[in-house]
């Protein structure tokens, strides 16, 4: 299971630059553009969703001032119907807890039945994400992040995110 040194022992086997800035505990993106540390305009959100059968899951990661309608997004990647999924399904595919989400919960994925839905917007941007627990926000490069899933053999798909 990847946990938060597991997370920095995976950037650091791959040369992957990054910067951590450690701060209290965060569950909404209000809380962590609160705390005025550098660099809010890269952390993005992380929505986890769910068919209306429960038979498909998305890791969605979009800038963090943007909002998602679900029935768009269905119809873009494309899917039934989307909702959110429970912190119980969170817990049982990913390992994370609500507010820890962030794309590397991929790696705790074993079934490999989570596809990664990113926003094209990041393409090129730096990102800041949770290192696996929401008390540190790490800024690493989109396609550092990308290929590390990738690597990973997790399925990715990449969208215009309205």
């Amino acid at each position: 299971m990847l946990d938060k040194q597991g997370f920095y022992q995976l950037l650091d086997s791959h040369n992957i630059n990054y910067e951590s800035i450690e701060h209290p505990a965060v569950y909404t993106m209000e809380e962590i553009f609160s705390f005025q540390i550098p660099h809010t305009e890269h952390i993005v959100k992380n929505l986890f969703l769910r068919d209306d059968k429960k038979r498909n899951y998305y890791l969605v990661i979009i800038a963090g001032t943007k909002s998602v309608d679900l029935r768009s997004l269905s119809e873009t990647i494309p899917s039934r119907k989307l909702s959110f999924a429970s912190e119980k399904d969170l817990l049982e595919l990913l390992r994370l807890e609500k507010g820890h989400v962030n794309p590397m919960g991929v790696f705790n994925n074993t079934q490999q039945n989570v596809t990664v839905v990113f926003d094209k917007d990041l393409v090129g941007q730096k990102m800041g994400i949770h290192p696996m627990e929401n008390t540190a926000t790490v800024f690493l490069e989109f396609e550092d992040v990308k290929a590390l899933i990738t690597a990973h053999g997790s399925s990715i798909v990449m969208c215009d995110v309205d």
